[in-house]
């Protein structure tokens, strides 16, 4: 999977367009710039610091929650989200990601690296997709104000485009003790799902992947989806999890039990496909997008 910058993307045969101007393209600008003056080396160190600033800040972005976190999530059998991505993708297609320094020192002493979520637009059976994945080994892939967003943002540049939307789905809803930040504006948690509904009706195609556990308002994406698939084991949705469960009605019941892939294949009908594995559930994806009809 290569990733592309902005500007490597308009290059790319992918989304090109003719390049329209009223003025001629052959313009050259006038300068009075010396390499060999002392000002264009101290520029140049100055701008080498901060290139090599926002390339740390980068590999933050792209190491998630860390090292321990990703052990943690690997030993469940679960794939990093850029993996999932890559795995989705077109073998050697680009990945143009969005937002990649989303929530970098935003909230303190707490780490959001990328803002808890990764987004960008990619090439998937040979059709252009918006694509919005979950990092859960960033506080369990819960939504910040910032991760709320970003997910926003991604969807306003499908609907403008109509990109179909895939969602990589492995959240534990709004984080709580932002809950208040989450829900204050228009641009609030609940317009993600006013957006899936939206482009539904639109005929821009919304398809879900559930990979880990999607609680509260990490449910509402595989449920407003137009199609979607559950990984056995891993998958789970439900609005409160078997802790809240027993709270309530004093009854234990397993995360599979109460959500997992049977229950929802099998009796809610909230999800499409029975996958076995994370690998089998991107390949099952890769399929239905697919089956997309070309005119949506």
């Amino acid at each position: 999977m290569r990733r592309l910058s902005p500007c490597c993307w308009r290059s790319s045969s992918l989304l090109s367009s003719p390049l329209r101007s009223h003025r001629p393209l052959s313009t050259a600008l006038e300068r009075s710039l010396s390499a060999s003056s002392p000002s264009f080396d101290a520029n140049l160190a100055a701008m080498e610091r901060q290139i090599e600033r926002i390339d740390a800040v980068a590999r933050e972005a792209l190491a998630g929650g860390g090292g321990r976190a990703a052990a943690l999530h690997a030993s469940r059998g679960k794939m990093l989200p850029r993996q999932r991505i890559e795995a989705l993708l077109d073998v050697g297609s680009p990945f143009l990601e969005l937002s990649q320094l989303a929530g970098h020192d935003l909230y303190g002493n707490e780490h959001v690296p990328a803002g808890g979520i990764v987004t960008g637009i990619g090439s998937i059976a040979g059709r252009i997709c918006m694509i919005v994945a979950n990092d859960a080994t960033v506080k369990g892939g819960t939504y910040y104000p910032i991760t709320v967003k970003k997910h926003l943002r991604a969807q306003e540049i499908a609907a403008q485009n109509r990109l179909p939307c895939i969602y990589l789905v492995d959240s534990g809803g709004a984080n709580l003790p932002r809950q208040a930040d989450v829900f204050p504006d228009r641009e609030h948690f609940g317009r993600i799902f006013f957006n899936q509904a939206n482009m539904s009706a639109m005929g821009v195609p919304q398809l879900a992947v559930v990979l880990g556990s999607c609680t509260a308002g990490g449910a509402y994406v595989p449920a407003m989806a137009d199609e979607a698939v559950i990984v056995k084991g891993n998958g789970t949705i439900f609005l409160g999890g078997p802790p809240l469960v027993k709270a309530a009605t004093g009854e234990e019941v397993s995360a599979e039990d109460l959500g997992g892939a049977d229950v929802h294949c099998r009796t809610s009908g909230v999800t499409d496909h029975y996958a076995v594995d994370e690998p089998h559930a991107l390949r099952i994806a890769r399929r239905m997008v697919g089956a997309l009809s070309p005119s949506t």
